[in-house]
């Protein structure tokens, strides 16, 4: 399986509404639940209104457009990272899945998964 190193840094924020928020920037990930409004998205697209922000994320996008009949994806991805004592941050897509590592972590999270059998490219 491919994995891209996306370019940005990501922030992963909680929000008290979405004002503010740039629906049109090229990364802009928003749930919405009966308790929390959160917000992943570059770093420099941060909402003034944010309550809470976690700078420092890189990310990595499976390549491809992957069947919702796939499974075990993430699990995998997670498992990998977990035995390397690498948090992640994961977002999906209706075509693919996002893994969010903290920025100092990238080159470790990178090595595993290529250790792993991923072929990782960069930006």
């Amino acid at each position: 399986m491919r994995l891209r190193i996306l370019p940005d840094e990501f922030a992963v924020c909680k929000l008290p509404d979405f004002t503010g928020v740039k629906l049109d920037a090229d990364f802009c990930f928003v749930a919405k639940t009966d308790n929390e409004r959160s917000l992943v998205c570059r770093a420099e697209d941060v909402p003034a209104n944010a309550a809470v922000v976690e700078p420092g994320w890189r990310g990595f996008r499976v390549e491809g457009q992957l069947d919702f009949a796939l499974v075990g994806i993430l699990a995998r991805l997670a498992t990998v990272l977990a035995q390397a004592e690498i948090s992640i941050f994961a977002v999906s897509t209706y075509d693919t899945d996002y893994i969010l590592v903290r920025s100092v972590q990238l080159a470790a999270a990178e090595a595993a998964l290529a250790r792993d059998g991923y072929q990782v490219v960069g930006a």
